[in-house]
């Protein structure tokens, strides 16, 4: 190895500074498998790394990017092999493990995931954690007993990345998709991935004197929180299931027990970090499967490591869409 490019963020006497820099090789902490990396992503939490905000990173210093793509240059475990074509979707990185906004990475092999068949390295990324925690999200739904061909199934913060993704899953599937978006800019883009209707994010977030509103929503995944979701929890219907998985709207949730206590409303929490391998693979099976490549590509935008802080501010605004890969090497 030579050395490398990279991302470092650091903080010294409670001061946080982040720059793009040259790393040795010894810099890479310890691992099994050793990833040239081609591309990465921009989550809500890269947002936060990146700006110096707190609630992600928890060592420094520390290479964010919670997401990776790329092809396996050196190998202890049996599991993979030079050559290989892998992907790494948050495990830990960005928090206390070193990530993907570097052109080599370091990790053990439980959090390495074979590239899945059908998708090439930069569609992995248009995945990344955002389409991962979207298909978890869609599978706990299912688990639940949420079928296509009843009531509506409303997906909030809808232009984003796990909204997006949720979106093209559930058209693909069959259910009845309702985008919930404050742009009205957007609105034929969250058609063309496969909404039927959309509604303004004000109708879900609006404050009502009841603890019960009209039952409408069969079920839904919500990226938002806070009123957002207090919002939705009101009108789910009779056994009907949210998955949350966001907090882009505020990590307070002021609600009542009724929803759950009168109508049964299952409230599923969505983590997608700790996830074990075998499930992760299941996840990625899932996506390759349930996933239209075209809406896949037409939702993602590729940009360079150098406009990363950048891109960070606008998602911490609520100013993207859809999906945004970083091309390390660029």
């Amino acid at each position: 190895m030579t050395p490398f490019q990279a991302l470092l963020v650091t903080q010294t006497d409670g001061k946080f500074a982040a720059s793009i820099q040259k790393l040795q090789p010894d810099a890479l902490p310890p691992g099994e498998v050793l990833i040239r990396v081609a591309y990465s992503s921009l989550n809500y939490k890269d947002g936060l790394a990146v700006t110096g905000k707190p609630g992600v990173i928890r060592k420094y210093p520390i290479v964010p990017g919670v997401d990776l793509a790329g092809a396996v240059e050196e190998s202890s475990s049996a599991n993979f092999k030079p050559g290989d074509k892998v992907v790494v979707t948050g495990c830990g990185t960005s928090e206390t493990l070193w990530g993907g906004y570097s052109q080599y990475a370091r990790l053990d092999s439980e959090f390495v995931v074979p590239l899945p068949a059908g998708f090439n390295l930069q569609q992995s990324m248009g995945i990344g954690t955002a389409g991962f925690t979207a298909m978890q999200s869609v599978m706990a739904l299912e688990d639940h007993g949420v079928k296509p061909g009843g009531r509506e199934v409303v997906v909030t913060g809808a232009a984003g990345g796990v909204g997006s993704v949720a979106i093209a899953i559930l058209g693909k599937l069959g259910y009845k998709v309702v985008a919930s978006s404050g742009r009205a800019e957007l609105h034929d883009y969250l058609r063309g991935l496969g909404a039927n209707d959309i509604i303004d994010r004000s109708v879900l977030a609006a404050q009502s004197k009841r603890p019960l509103d009209s039952e409408r929503w069969a079920a839904g995944i919500d990226s938002v929180g806070g009123d957002t979701l207090a919002g939705l929890l009101r009108s789910v219907v009779i056994g009907g299931s949210v998955a949350a998985c966001g907090l882009a709207g505020g990590p307070a949730l002021n609600t009542t027990v009724f929803p759950f206590i009168l109508r049964g409303v299952n409230l599923l929490g969505i983590d997608s970090v700790r996830v074990p391998n075998q499930r992760r693979r299941a996840i990625w099976s899932r996506l390759a499967h349930d996933l239209p490549t075209k809406l896949l590509d037409s939702m993602i935008q590729v940009k360079p490591l150098t406009e990363v802080f950048h891109l960070g501010e606008q998602i911490l605004g609520g100013q993207t869409r859809g999906r945004t890969v970083i091309d390390v090497n660029s």
